[in-house]
């Protein structure tokens, strides 16, 4: 039955997997493994987005979905805890107010099995360096839609040096006007054209299996 919940996801079919996540709950499932089988779906929705089947709107439902089934999982998931696959700092930065994109990845991370720490838009440097500090996150995710966006990049990135985190982070940078060049302008180890693009990167630095 699980399987059916990945491929229901995977086709965005929302009441029909709500509902199959709801049975195998009552029918005393494994959280862990309704979860894991979400995360299969996501997959394959990342997978249907990189070959162009899939477009931004249904990354945004597929990311609905997810939220929602992760609302009717969290109270079984309290005493059996999900293993993450590492830790992520994201958010929009200064002077930019823009979240449509970050929150796409941000879904796409948690369906991952990644720990996400949303920061919101407009964040200071010293919010990236304070969380990374507390959390021992070792990749952060940097977002902007805007141009005036690159400096607050380049700012928060040169931030980690001063706090001698540099050379512990990688940093990842995505967002409309985001490319190669910008990448190396800012210092951002890499970047990504698409949600998927971050979660393959997180794998990559994390040496995690798909």
């Amino acid at each position: 039955m699980t399987q059916l919940i990945t491929e229901k996801l995977a086709d965005l079919e929302e009441q029909e997997v709500l509902t199959l996540v709801r049975k195998e709950l009552d029918a005393g499932t494994d959280p862990l493994e309704i979860l894991n089988a979400c995360r299969d779906g996501m997959a394959l929705v990342g997978k249907r987005f990189e070959c162009r089947e899939y477009f931004v709107s249904e990354l945004m439902l597929a990311g609905e979905i997810f939220k929602h089934i992760s609302s009717i999982l969290k109270p079984a998931l309290k005493t059996n805890a999900a293993p993450t696959k590492g830790k992520v700092v994201i958010g929009t930065v200064k002077g930019d107010i823009h979240n449509i994109g970050k929150d796409l990845v941000v879904a796409m991370l948690q369906a991952a099995g990644y720990q996400v720490y949303d920061l919101g838009v407009d964040v200071a440097p010293a919010r990236f360096i304070q969380t990374l500090q507390e959390t021992d996150a070792r990749v952060l995710g940097l977002s902007a839609l805007l141009t005036l966006g690159y400096d607050a990049m380049q700012r928060t990135i040169a931030s980690l040096g001063d706090a001698g985190l540099r050379g512990q982070v990688k940093v990842m940078i995505g967002g409309g006007p985001i490319n190669q060049e910008v990448c190396r302008f800012t210092g951002a180890d890499a970047w990504g054209h698409d949600p998927q693009a971050a979660v393959e990167l997180c794998r990559q630095w994390y040496g995690v299996a798909p």
